[in-house]
Formats: C-alpha cells, structure tokens, sequence
C-alpha cells in the first residue's frame, strides 16, 4: 500500500516574528526607561488614531527589529526603545507582534527613538558591517544599522542621565543632525509634531521626560492629563453658570424692589 503525500509542510525560507526570540534576555537600562516609553505612546495616541483611522500602525518599546539572518537571532536585531511604523497592522494573523521582521514587511520605522543611559556612544556607533582578517563578521553599530540598512528617516538619541537630546534626519544617503527650534524642540514633519524635553511628574518620578507637542507649541497630553483639563473644564463651566445665576438673582432682587416683577410676562 503506498501513501500518498497531498501537503508537505515546509519551513518558511525566512522566519517571522512568531519564530524569533523577542528578548535577548537582558534587563532594561533603568527605571526610567519604562514609563519614558508609556507617556511617548499615550500621548500620541490621538495623533496617530487620526492619521490612521483604519488603525494601521504599530508602535514598538523596546522591541527587536530584524534586519538581517543571523546565529543565534538576536545578532541580527536591534532593539529601540521607542518606535513608530506607519501603514501596518497593529497585529499579524490576530496575534500581537513579538518582533518587527523587516525581511517581512518591507516597511522601515517612521522613527526610532533610544534612551541611553550612558553618554551616548553606543547609540551614535556607526560602525559598518563587515568581515574581520580572521573571517569573523563584526557586528555593525546601532547607528549605522539604523542609518545604512533600516534608513529610518528620523532617529533620536535621549541621553537620560545628562538631560541631552540628539534628532538626526535622513537625507539622500546620510544622517543630519537637526537643529532644535525656538523652543528647543525638533520637528518631525511627517506627523506635523514635535519632540523635545520636558520637566515634570509621571508615574512618582519628577525629571525630565522626552515628549511630543504639535507645531504651534501645544504640549500633547497623556490620558490622566486629558482628563484632568476635561475636570477643570468642566467645574470652570460649573462656576460660570453658578455666578450667572446669582447675577440673575440679584438682579431680581433689585426689580422687584423698584416694585417690577422679574418674572411678569409682558
């Protein structure tokens, strides 16, 4: 009796994000890094739900991006703390993303963003790939893999401890660092915003924090700032009508003393 085959089950010439490690197993560089993350993305939120109504977009923190094969994996990833990828699907075949497969998607980040801990150096590496005397490949640094192979058009380096923030634009073949506006912050075009810093509370730490506001200067709010301006708001317009209505009784008050009766129709 012969059997035979009606589907053969191969592996995928190249793996996705469900078959690629997403960690390589390290811990965060502090305890900032975290909540830095979370207040990019809710306060951008709104932005990002009207430029894609369809809701085609996903936001990577601290997520791998594979760019290249390698052994093991992680090798050939690397890792913003932040990230933005227009025109893709927050999900893949209903599962939430674990990693960014370039060799998948075709679509780089809009941008990139890192929080260093250090100076700065690891993240501004931009050494190329290439292949040692002894035949050993040498791991390109972040820079460059961003700049070279990624071409992710805006790029940001935040060192955390010194309070300092690079934003470096692609154009034609190289990276150019941007200069700040009157307002210290850069402008990334795409989105019609800014980034810059910012001096405030989040999440029981006071310091400075990488934030968003629109071209005209306008601080983008996180959800729990939404609601406390929609609260002021709405006790300012509670005060508002509370005096009306004593200016309103007052004044017939004063009517009913000149002997007119307020509430007489004519």
């Amino acid at each position: 009796m012969t059997t035979t085959a009606t589907q053969i089950d191969l592996p995928p010439p190249f793996p996705d994000h469900t078959q690629l490690p997403e960690s390589d197993g390290t811990f965060v560089k502090n305890f900032q890094e975290h909540p830095q993350s979370l207040i990019l993305t809710d306060s951008i939120g709104p932005i990002l739900q009207q430029r894609h109504p369809d809701g085609r977009y996903a936001i990577g923190q601290d997520c791998g991006i594979y760019w290249r094969e390698t052994s093991p994996p992680e090798k050939g990833a690397e890792a913003p703390d932040w990230f933005y990828v227009p025109n893709v699907p927050p999900q893949l075949n209903g599962e939430i993303r674990r990693s960014y497969v370039l060799w998948r998607e075709f679509l780089a980040p809009m941008i990139a963003l890192e929080f260093a801990s250090g100076d700065g150096e690891e993240e501004r590496d931009a050494t190329p790939l290439s292949v040692s005397a002894q035949g050993e490949t040498i791991k390109p640094g972040k820079f460059w893999v961003y700049e070279q192979i990624m071409r992710i058009p805006y790029y940001g380096i935040y060192e955390v401890k010194n309070g300092k923030l690079e934003v470096y634009h692609l154009k034609d073949v190289y990276y150019q660092k941007l200069k700040p506006n009157e307002r210290g912050h850069y402008l990334i075009a795409p989105l019609n915003v800014e980034l810059g810093l910012w001096q405030g509370s989040y999440q029981n730490q006071t310091q400075l924090w990488l934030r968003w506001w629109d071209s005209k200067g306008n601080l983008l709010l996180i959800g729990e700032e939404r609601a406390e301006q929609e609260r002021q708001r709405a006790e300012q317009e509670r005060q508002r009508a509370e005096q009306a209505e004593q200016k309103a009784a007052k004044l017939a008050e004063r009517l009913r003393a000149m002997g007119i009766d307020p509430d007489a129709n004519d």
